[in-house]
């Protein structure tokens, strides 16, 4: 009985771990272990450390091989664990690798941890445009990164306003011209919602992804911190066949691009030139007809 107890505790001891992110963790210079409850903030790839902050180690979150909860909040989470452990108390994201159809279903990153001494000299990263600090309108910047469900496309609303299709590997940026607290929302076989408060002159990045449901993928709809979102948001790169909307001009010019939104004066869109996603506005007095995708 005794040998069977053992066997039974070390199969679940393996199974937990081998369903648990693997974790590396590289520590350079530690300090006593802070509160599990004390908040551990999390600084993207662009965004500027304080002089006065020190570099304790690095922490690095990835697929052990059998890892089943690994999804972006989990990782975030273990990386925020191994923060409090050296006594560090901000992570900064220096790589991230979303989950592939085609490779690991999980998010891996790794990051740096610091021991920040006055947070106040990080600036708040909701605004992180300039050019939108007298805006009249805030910016939408709604994401999908290459990741499981490649065939399962859904309808994003805010609210009782249809915003864009989510498809995979695709990107865009919508104006919302009305500022106030909203729901974001988007439905296959069931319907995920997510609050948020928009208020003018602020970016928004919203990742949308698709989770495992019984018949078909789940919608995923998450809105990320701005040093991250920003990077994920670039990352993802246009192709010419992604560009499946049409402009035709008055004088004949026909533009491919894709519709992100559109106001009583002016339609924007994103076109690519030299392989770059160049986002543009024309008036509407100018445009004959659009031929939309959907």
């Amino acid at each position: 009985m005794k040998h069977i107890s053992i066997l039974l505790y070390t199969s679940l001891l393996f199974i937990t771990t081998a369903c648990s992110p693997k974790i590396t963790t590289t520590i350079v210079k530690n300090y006593p272990p802070i509160d599990y409850q004390e908040e551990v903030r999390i600084l993207g790839l662009y965004d500027s450390i304080p002089a006065d902050s020190e570099e304790l180690g690095i922490v690095k979150i990835g697929d052990s091989g059998f890892t089943v909860d690994c999804g972006w909040d989990v990782v975030i989470d273990y990386a925020k664990m191994e923060a409090r452990k050296a006594g560090g108390n901000a992570i900064q994201i220096i790589e991230h690798t979303p989950p592939n159809p085609f490779g690991s279903s999980c998010h891996k990153i790794i990051a740096k941890i610091y021991r920040v001494n006055n947070f106040d000299s990080i600036p708040n990263t909701m605004v992180k445009d300039s050019s939108l600090l007298n805006a009249d309108y805030a910016l939408l910047n709604v994401y999908r990164q290459s990741a499981m469900g490649v065939l399962v496309s859904y309808e994003l609303y805010l609210g009782d306003t249809f915003l864009c299709r989510v498809s995979n590997k695709t990107k865009k940026s919508i104006r919302i011209r009305k500022e106030g607290s909203y729901v974001l929302w988007a439905k296959t076989e069931t319907k995920e919602e997510l609050p948020i408060n928009l208020k003018f002159g602020n970016n928004y990045y919203i990742r949308c992804g698709v989770s495992m449901g019984v018949f078909m993928g789940r919608p995923e709809l998450n809105l990320i911190d701005n040093s991250i979102g920003k990077t994920e948001f670039q990352s993802i790169k246009l192709k010419k066949i992604d560009l499946e909307d049409l402009i035709v001009t008055i004088n004949g010019q026909m533009i491919d691009c894709i519709i992100d939104s559109e106001d009583d004066e002016y339609v924007y869109f994103t076109v690519l030139k030299d392989n770059q996603d160049v986002s543009s506005q024309m008036k509407k007095s100018e445009i004959k007809r659009i031929d939309r995708s959907e």
